[in-house]
């Protein structure tokens, strides 16, 4: 990469950084993208409300997808850059605006090579969340995957890793983040008087109980946890009154589990917990998950291939096994429905020693924007002439 198209992708960074939008709301995103695709000359069609597909055509040949999330998060911005967000409460806070950038610098790249076969790139939604999802529960890659527009051989993902030095690629093959569900319980008693508890269904008794009985379900964790299950809201959805005790109690948690067999082994648990609790104190309790994720799957003879792609851009020594993360990333969709890859790329500052993913504080070098385009290009390369 030249000294003039960095300093365009840094340019082009800073000006998203500077513009965060909100899952689903990425119109303003969505268009500036459109826009530095067609000075290259390569079509788009929208997808997914917000998302930009572009496909870049050179004869026949295999299709390999490179993608990139947009979506940032409602956090007000205290990382101290000096392009800071001008949207009030909204903040590229997970990197998604160095991932836009590393896919369009990519695109740059690939515009002028020499290739058979196609690249698609994906400027995806609604990573972060199905907030405003014209299908409620569904986020940004669930809609794009069920859409059936996006069909291809290898699918590849990159995201900034701001505690990692710039130049690590950070792996790990198999389930490598979390199956992640959002659940809502909402427990119907019978309310009343505090002096006639006989006639009273305490749905505050049944949540003391079932916030205990639910962190059992995971038992003891090893270091890092392989499960959580996080009750993260409590609500009885009544004024506060020091004589009444409500009708309803609402709980709202994340349940999270790095292979899915435990995920789905501690539901299963947890749906007999809530009829034992319903049979024992007379009330009725009903469990919803309103989002799901699964757990991403990196394929091992994928990453094997791409191995002198890594020694070309990163260097034997850069390449770094990563831990099972508890966290939740919807490349999952693709990545269970195409043979994917996804990483973890080195953009540590001087200035953070402390602040990961999604904190108000957070910054991230851009100098990996570097790495990341190469990286996605030279791999999209590499794949078109050893993918049969």
């Amino acid at each position: 990469m030249d000294a003039q198209l960095f300093d365009k992708l840094v340019a082009i960074r800073r000006h998203l950084h500077q513009n965060p939008e909100l899952s689903f709301t990425e119109f303003k995103t969505a268009a500036f993208v459109e826009s530095q695709l067609s000075e290259l000359d390569i079509p788009t069609e929208r997808i997914a409300l917000t998302g930009v597909l572009a496909t870049l055509k050179k004869g026949p040949g295999p299709t390999i997808i490179l993608r990139a999330d947009m979506d940032a998060l409602p956090i007000t911005e205290e990382s101290g850059v000096p392009f800071p967000s001008q949207t009030n409460g909204v903040m590229h806070a997970c990197g998604h605006d160095i991932h836009t950038t590393m896919l369009l610098g990519a695109a740059h790249l690939l515009r002028s090579a020499e290739f058979q076969g196609t690249v698609k790139f994906v400027f995806q939604p609604a990573e972060e969340g199905p907030m405003r999802s014209p299908e409620p529960g569904k986020s940004g890659a669930q809609l794009i995957m069920e859409s059936g527009k996006l069909t291809g051989d290898v699918v590849l993902g990159l995201h900034v890793h701001p505690l990692l030095p710039v130049g690590i690629l950070s792996y790990r093959n198999g389930e490598a983040l979390a199956n992640v569900g959002n659940f809502s319980i909402r427990i119907t008693g019978k309310g009343g008087h505090p002096g006639l508890m006989k006639e009273v269904v305490d749905p505050i008794a049944v949540t003391g109980r079932l916030i205990t009985a639910a962190h059992a379900l995971v038992g003891p964790q090893p270091d890092p946890p392989i499960s959580v299950l996080a009750i993260t809201y409590v609500s009885t959805e009544t004024n506060p009154s020091f004589n009444v005790i409500p009708n309803q109690v609402l709980l709202q948690g994340s349940l999270r589990a790095n292979r899915i067999a435990d995920y789905n082994d501690i539901i299963s648990r947890l749906k007999t917990l809530l009829s034992q609790l319903e049979a024992e104190f007379r009330c009725t309790i009903d469990l919803d998950f309103s989002a799901y994720y699964p757990s991403l799957l990196n394929d091992e003879a994928l990453h094997g291939k791409l191995a002198p792609v890594h020694e070309k851009i990163f260097g034997k020594k850069n390449l770094s096994p990563g831990l099972a993360y508890l966290v939740g990333e919807d490349f999952s969709f693709y990545s269970r429905a195409i043979p994917g890859q996804f990483y973890f790329l080195g953009a540590k500052t001087e200035e953070n020693d402390t602040w990961f993913l999604h904190h108000p504080k957070v910054t991230f070098n851009e100098d990996c924007i570097r790495y990341g385009a190469g990286f996605l290009a030279e791999s999209a390369l590499h794949l078109l002439k050893t993918t049969s």
